[in-house]
């Protein structure tokens, strides 16, 4: 027999909770309002999730992982820089545009953590922002890329990255894979010699 495709009970939750936080923020979103919004009893919903911070700490981290993976396999292979760096630049766009209600919570709202999530959860940041800055100062070393600040550049880069969750739309005029190939362009023209 076929697997349902059907979300379970904790994905719905999950979703609806992401999209609301996405509209009203983490802080004006209650558990309430997602019981209401799923039409079942706010009890109900402690029997998937064990709070509001749940949500927070699953999106978070969940999103974290697939940024993580994404970079280390980026970082795994033998491309030269400017390959990594657009390899790295699609995978960040593939993972925020899958599910745009987490990459919004993901980016904006991941200061509600708790305070040893949030020092957990910065830590994976730092993480990744130093894989980035390893293949800028790969493509230094091969001579592909000016000498720049490199922590200046990757900040620079991921926000620039980042803010397609504020305007990407799926039925929009650049698919993924386009918006990726865009960004990276431009970001090349600051790097490159």
């Amino acid at each position: 027999m076929p697997e349902s495709l059907e979300p379970t009970r904790r994905e719905q939750i999950m979703s609806t909770a992401q999209k609301m936080m996405r509209s009203n923020g983490y802080q004006g979103t209650s558990m309430r309002d997602i019981a209401a919004a799923l039409q079942i009893e706010a009890a109900s919903l402690y029997n998937h999730i064990s709070s509001k911070e749940e949500i927070l700490r699953s999106t978070c981290f969940g999103m974290a992982d697939k940024f993580i993976t994404g970079i280390n396999e980026v970082n795994d292979i033998y491309f030269n820089a400017e390959e990594k760096l657009a390899m790295a630049v699609r995978n960040h766009i593939k993972v925020l545009t899958e599910n745009l209600n987490a990459s919004f919570v993901f980016i904006h709202e991941w200061r509600n953590l708790a305070e040893e999530s949030r020092k957990e959860f910065v830590s994976l940041r730092d993480e990744y922002e130093n894989q980035f800055r390893k293949i800028l100062e790969t493509g230094e070393e091969e001579g592909l890329f000016n000498e720049v600040n490199n922590k200046f550049a990757v900040l620079t880069i991921l926000s620039s990255l980042n803010w397609v969750v504020e305007w990407y739309r799926p039925d929009g005029e650049m698919n993924p894979q386009q918006i990726a190939e865009k960004l990276n362009e431009f970001i090349l023209t600051g790097l490159k010699k």
